[in-house]
């Protein structure tokens, strides 16, 4: 496994985060399409030994589940002084007006819900999930930062949202005296690369460490969506599955399998290794549901592209809407 530096800070993670969004109970309130704790305990050993110390889940996640999975899975496992530890707050936890959002109140009561299913005292990395429209700016960065003064949250991070919006609330943060932003984990792939007009040039200046989501853009870079068939059980019930599809999607998919047979590897590979190679990028977040997606991810860490492999995969992508901020 090779390893870099968090952004500005003094932290070293892995160059893949293992995304725990997958672990949970089947047919759970967000992702219905998860595999059991007891099929995910391979997933963790073999994260574990094969170097990964990078971790990422959300209180969202199946409300919960995936966090205690994952706060078992790693006291099994890991040693907390070795591993990164990534959650998010803001997304809907429940019924009920106060359990969604980035209010004062719901910020610091998740955080403590958090640690308590982690099993943890505190959490390396807290990300607004997503930004909410009804608690003014100041309230939000004022809860965060009474979190890390507290020693519960180390570094508070962000997730999708404008390029303007996280530079003002960075900005707002160094001015008031609180840690900002140290990560943004934002959609990006070779079927999504609208990031690469304002936000990935904003990081990179900053020294801000980029954790790319859906690297391979929900699977379909894998292939888990044939064209004409149904694909895998996460393509036909994920709601977001839907993002990948069009005909630019297909014709950059057919390009990465074509350079995945000439170099007898998988078109996941292919996808990873592009990403892998973008300088900006810190750790994309792998996700998986079978132990075999999980190895080739690992492999894509010493696969190289070529320059003339990269702009042969990068040619058929034109413009498209933003995703991901909603």
């Amino acid at each position: 496994m090779e390893f870099t530096q968090l952004g500005k800070t003094g932290v070293t993670v892995s160059k893949l985060c293992l995304g725990c969004m997958s672990f949970g109970t089947p047919g759970g309130p967000t992702h219905p399409w998860v595999i059991p704790e007891a099929d995910s305990e391979p997933f963790f050993k073999l994260a574990v030994e094969s170097g990964i110390n990078f971790y990422d889940t959300a209180d969202h996640y199946n409300y919960g589940e995936s966090e205690e999975i994952t706060g078992r899975m790693l006291k099994k496992y890991a040693r907390r002084d070795e591993i990164v530890v990534a959650t998010k707050v803001g997304l809907v936890m429940g019924e009920g007006p106060n359990k969604r959002g980035l209010s004062r109140k719901h910020i610091i009561e998740s955080v403590d819900g958090s640690l308590k299913r982690l099993q943890m005292d505190h959490v390396d990395l807290l990300y607004v999930h997503r930004l909410d429209p009804l608690t003014p700016e100041e309230e939000m960065l004022e809860a965060l930062d009474h979190v890390v003064k507290a020693g519960k949250v180390i570094y508070p991070a962000a997730s999708s949202m404008w390029a303007w919006q996280f530079a003002r609330l960075r900005e707002m943060q160094k001015a008031n005296g609180m840690v900002p932003f140290v990560a943004m984990q934002n959609l990006y792939n070779l079927a999504y690369r609208e990031e690469e007009r304002e936000m990935m040039p904003y990081l990179a200046a900053e020294g801000v460490a980029m954790v790319p989501w859906s690297p391979i853009a929900r699977g379909f870079l894998a292939g888990n969506k044939p064209q004409g068939g149904e694909g895998t059980n996460r393509a036909k019930t994920d709601k977001n599955a839907g993002l990948f599809g069009s005909k630019q999607d297909y014709a950059i998919l057919d390009r990465i399998q074509k350079i995945a047979a000439a170099r007898s590897v998988s078109p996941a590979q292919i996808a990873y290794a592009w990403v892998l190679q973008n300088q900006t990028v810190t750790s994309p977040i792998i996700g998986s549901t079978k132990l075999h997606q999980m190895e080739e991810a690992i492999a894509a860490v010493d696969l190289k592209l070529s320059s003339a492999e990269c702009k042969r995969l990068e040619a058929p992508y034109n413009p498209r809407a933003p995703m991901g901020h909603q």
